[in-house]
């Protein structure tokens, strides 16, 4: 099968940081699905393990947590998928990645795909739209009923791949105001049409910002980058007993002692969690997919899709790569095809 693959950590400007390869077909055991893929999207975390991590010997490491496709064949104990569906799922960071012509894949963090959309615009979602359900009601508990109106969800970086879908689930099955963040024209407008009640600029003092637009104090804060930059300003605007969430790794360390006096909780949410781990609730995943796809032909929940850079090669996918490190990118980057 055809891949793209790196066997040296490399800046993404060398032509050896992601190449075209040629691998073995795999064959699906246990709960597996052999997926032929059809789209991928990339993400932030793509560009993180390629900096960092190996392949183990004189292997190659294969990249790709965001994917549509059919499936081709299942293994014997699979009971949720047959050969032929259109599946969308992120996969797990333990096994080789999407970025290849045929992937194996849980079966139990793995969604039917909306009928409503094709493989590209499809492959936008899946991993930021679990990291995204996962922080707001698994690690939050953000409350699906009219509990929630009054209090107010701050979003900080507001315009990227999970705060694009983020916000739309908050403003679609939430009563909570919305405040997002956004330091440049465009992206205000795109958070803006996705549904914030509120955008101020991260660029500035986020509690001064708030202030002056009259805004209550945020019971929950969702920090989606440069948490680290902007930590002392969400220990100055976060409410008392608030409830504050972040995905990225800070540069530098932060200091939870601050949240002490206001008595704020703090939460990790890592997407990969339940299949590295194997817990005992993994399938959830197969269920907010699923639920994902219901939202989305149904309308209430839009692809976050923004540009297609074509066919699925290490070419393009340099290109996606080099968008994504250059913190410009807006919305998702798709391929599709090899």
């Amino acid at each position: 099968m055809k891949a793209i693959g790196y066997q040296n950590n490399l800046p993404i400007d060398q032509v050896e940081s992601l190449v075209d390869i040629t691998l073995p077909d795999p064959a699906a055991q246990g709960h597996d699905l052999l997926v032929e893929v059809r789209a991928v999207s990339v993400n932030p975390v793509d560009t993180k393990v390629r900096k960092s991590a190996k392949p183990e010997g004189d292997g190659w490491k294969v990249l790709g947590w965001d994917a549509t496709g059919i499936v081709k064949a299942v293994g014997p104990d699979v009971t949720l998928f047959q050969p032929g569906d259109r599946v969308w799922y992120a996969g797990s960071i333990a096994r080789a990645g999407s970025n290849s012509e045929l992937q194996l894949v849980d079966e139990r963090i793995v969604g039917r795909m909306p009928a409503s959309l094709d493989f590209g615009a499809a492959a936008a979602l899946p991993l930021t739209g679990l990291t995204a359900w996962e922080m707001l009601f698994d690690r939050l508990q953000v409350p699906r009923d009219d509990s929630g109106k009054g209090k107010t969800l701050l979003v900080i970086g507001a315009a990227g791949g999970v705060g694009s879908i983020l916000v739309q689930l908050a403003r679609q099955l939430t009563q909570l105001t919305i405040i997002a963040t956004a330091s440049r024209a465009e992206t205000r407008e795109w958070v803006r049409e996705l549904g914030a009640h509120h955008v101020i600029d991260h660029s500035k003092p986020l509690a001064a910002e708030i202030a002056a637009a009259g805004l209550p104090a945020p019971a929950y804060v969702t920090s989606l980058t440069h948490s680290d930059v902007h930590f002392d300003q969400v220990v100055e605007a976060i409410a008392p007993q608030g409830k504050y969430s972040l995905i990225d790794d800070p540069a530098t360390p932060i200091d939870i002692m601050k949240f002490k006096r206001k008595a704020i909780s703090l939460h990790w949410e890592l997407m990969f969690t339940r299949s590295l781990f194997n817990t005992a609730d993994m399938i959830e995943q197969h269920r907010i997919l699923n639920r994902l796809a219901e939202l989305v032909d149904a309308g209430t929940v839009r692809t976050t899709a923004n540009e297609n850079f074509g066919r699925i090669s290490a070419e393009n996918l340099r290109r996606a790569h080099a968008l994504i490190e250059s913190n410009t990118a807006r919305g998702k980057i798709v391929l599709e095809g090899f």
